[in-house]
């Protein structure tokens, strides 16, 4: 058996995708001297690489680019610098200690002490197996975003005749991809009463390619014993139950299943972090540190994004803070406000702020549901803050607000953000 190779760093990145690539940046600008990414997949860039169409950048760059351009010009940057890239390299567990034991073909067993970690695993899919839909098990099959990879990368297409099942962002995308194939899309399916991606997409993928979207739907059976070949759908009353006597069968030999994003969050229990049970992430404070300090949380697999541009953001705050923890910069906060999701709020990110360096804190968070107006309010428990209308409001979208650093200071242990409808 190879001997295992003992390596210290100032900052390991776990992950290399957009969040990853943006920590380690941000931790090497930092001040960080020796740095590490270590990334599974054989190649930096994570889901960004099979992301093929146009739409990333607008925020960040100012500009449209395509994923692997987005991602092109980050890697770029890292290969610029010294910070040390581990390819092909699985990671099987960190302690609480903040070391990380990882196996790689080339490298062999490696043991990785580090002052400080960011966590940037990104997501995965859910699956057929979370959703319990009655059938049996034929070929045809795919959550959107492997039917993505197949199409882009691979060169394979999954199908000719195609139904998706869920309108998140990537089954959106994948709805527009396999008709510009040659595809039949015939129809996207959602449970809820409203869609699960961003508007843009909607208008983009459906609308413009005249693609039908049935909301408040859902597959009650997949049909086909080698090969899917179709499925039969039918309308759901407000508790998201199959309503008898409304289902329809579709001809099909492929389903895709856009049906939500998890935070691949397995490492992070290994290493004691907490986890938000809304988010699926772990739970941080505004410079994205976790309750274990020195390890850090950024991207997909604190809370999903909807643009890349804002885990970008994320991963540059996660980074430069993982730099100064490394340099003994970074105090743990004695004092820690919380923020907590009021009405008509899913969750908030960060949901601790570190009271005493509290200046610019910016809070994400989604909406419960669709509102064409409505009222954000701050609510700190000293006082209430400003209001805004925002219109428009929809869960597929991630909103954020700036929180007042006067007011902070002043607040002994809580901030509610809330949105009320207004007419």
């Amino acid at each position: 058996m190879a001997k295992e190779k003992k390596l210290q760093y100032d900052v390991a990145v776990i992950g290399g995708g957009p969040a990853g690539l943006a920590a380690a940046l941000a931790a090497y600008d930092n001040g960080a001297k020796k740095v590490a990414m270590i990334e599974r997949a054989g190649e930096l860039g994570g889901i960004l690489d099979q992301c093929i169409h146009n739409g990333f950048g607008l925020h960040y760059f100012k500009e449209e680019l395509t994923g692997p351009e987005y991602a092109y010009r980050f890697i770029k940057k890292v290969e610029e610098t010294k910070i040390k890239v581990y390819l092909n390299t699985m990671v099987t567990d960190i302690t609480h200690e903040r070391e990380i034991t990882a196996y790689s073909e080339h490298y062999g067993q490696l043991k990785i002490s580090a002052k400080a970690i960011v966590l940037a695993m990104g997501s995965r899919e859910r699956t057929r197996g979370a959703l319990n839909i009655p059938g049996q098990r034929p070929a045809g099959i795919f959550t959107a975003g492997t039917a993505q990879r197949l199409v882009n990368i691979e060169g394979y297409m999954p199908g000719s005749t195609v139904v998706i099942l869920g309108s998140g962002d990537i089954g959106l995308i994948m709805a527009r991809r396999m008709t510009l194939e040659g595809a039949k899309v015939e129809a996207v399916i959602e449970l809820l009463p409203y869609s699960g991606g961003l508007q843009r997409n909607i208008v983009q993928c459906l609308n413009d390619f005249n693609i039908p979207l049935y909301l408040s739907h859902t597959v009650t059976q997949i049909h086909g014993h080698s090969r899917v070949t179709g499925i039969t759908y039918a309308k759901v009353d407000e508790n998201r139950q199959p309503i008898a006597g409304t289902e329809k069968y579709i001809a099909c030999d492929t389903l895709l299943l856009s049906v939500g994003l998890i935070p691949e969050n397995e490492l992070s229990k290994k290493c004691g972090v907490q986890l938000d049970p809304i988010t699926g992430g772990p739970i941080v404070d505004q410079r994205m540190q976790t309750h274990v300090p020195g390890v850090f949380a950024c991207g997909n697999v604190a809370h999903i994004h909807d643009l890349v541009d804002y885990v970008t953001e994320e991963g540059m705050l996660a980074g430069k803070n993982a730099a100064r923890a490394a340099r003994g910069k970074l105090k743990t906060p004695k004092k820690l406000l919380t923020v907590i999701p009021g009405d008509n709020v899913r969750y908030v990110l960060p949901q601790l702020i570190a009271k005493k360096k509290a200046k610019k804190v910016q809070i994400s968070f989604r909406v419960a549901g669709p509102m064409e107006r409505g009222k954000l309010s701050v609510l700190y428990d000293v006082t209430s803050g400003k209001s805004k209308t925002r219109k428009h409001l929809a869960p597929g979208e991630m909103e954020r607000v700036g929180l007042e650093a006067k007011l902070l200071k002043k607040t002994k242990q809580n901030v509610t953000i809330q949105v009320k409808e207004r007419k």
